[in-house]
């Protein structure tokens, strides 16, 4: 992934790119993409996917409790998740990692499967990694 965005610190067009990557990369998923953070709410950013909910109150469902408690969300059920929003009713399963960036919340990537238990520790890890190559490259200063 870091050869398709090392040559482009735009946010918007490297989570773009970003964004097909996983769609086309990750098996049984049917959304992917990114949340930005904006006052007291997260904002729908580049995705790939159906049409998802715009907006997201920082601290409801598990995009919201990623970006209030800064750790990544692992959810094999999405229908046991208190407050859970359901964008997409396909959706059975759902990992979603902050990305901080000096110490700030800049949004989240949110992943979402048909499947439930989709996820486990060794997305969460390699995720979590996808994320750091993100913040290396990408200027959120815009954001």
């Amino acid at each position: 992934m870091s050869g398709v965005i090392s040559e482009e610190s735009d946010w918007i067009a490297s989570t773009s790119n970003a964004a097909s990557l996983l769609g086309l990369l990750m098996d049984d998923i049917n959304w992917a993409g990114f949340y930005f953070h904006r006052k007291k709410e997260l904002i729908l950013g580049p995705f790939q996917g159906r049409p998802a909910c715009t907006r997201i109150p920082i601290g409801q469902g598990v995009c919201g409790t990623a970006a209030e408690t800064l750790e990544t969300q692992v959810v094999p059920d999405v229908n046991k998740f208190p407050g859970h929003i359901a964008c997409d009713i396909e959706s059975q399963s759902e990992i979603v990692i902050p990305i901080v960036n000096d110490e700030k919340l800049i949004g989240v990537l949110d992943i979402d499967s048909p499947t439930k238990n989709r996820f486990d520790q060794q997305d969460k890890k390699y995720l979590e990694e996808f994320v750091e190559i993100l913040n290396k490259y990408i200027k959120w200063e815009v954001i």
